[in-house]
């Protein structure tokens, strides 16, 4: 008599092989999404160094708060103004997904320390 079907060993075998691929693309996958909430929270800050510059244009100071300058973030994103003044301004930003992480830009004479980790002017940076 002729059987049809999967031994045991075949089936192992292949749930192995599953298992295997899946501890190969999980940590792509999460490295992936980092990158991506990064990504999210750079456009942010650079999308404030645009409005800081046309609300400088309009009111001869910097903003200090992001709701001044009628802009939207990006959902899950928080970006405080640490420091404004009428020639300088920093910000930090960060995402919910991030644990720990921030990124940072300062503009004119700002302190750094305002923006941490960014250390040159009008550049984001990310820890």
């Amino acid at each position: 008599m002729e059987r049809k079907g999967f031994t045991l060993i075949e089936l192992l075998i292949v749930v192995v092989v599953i298992g295997i691929l899946a501890t190969i693309a999980i940590p792509k996958f999460s490295a992936m999404r980092t990158k991506s909430y990064i990504a999210a929270v750079t456009s942010d800050l650079k999308n404030v160094a645009s409005q800081q510059e046309i609300y400088l244009s309009n009111q001869y100071s910097y903003s200090s708060t992001i709701a001044a300058m009628d802009m939207q973030l990006t959902a899950a994103v928080s970006v405080t103004i640490n420091e404004a003044t009428g020639t300088g301004w920093a910000a930090t930003g960060t995402h919910t997904g991030l644990a720990g992480q921030q990124c940072g830009i300062y503009f004119g004479d700002a302190a750094a320390s305002g923006a941490t980790p960014a250390t040159a002017p009008g550049t984001v940076q990310c820890n």
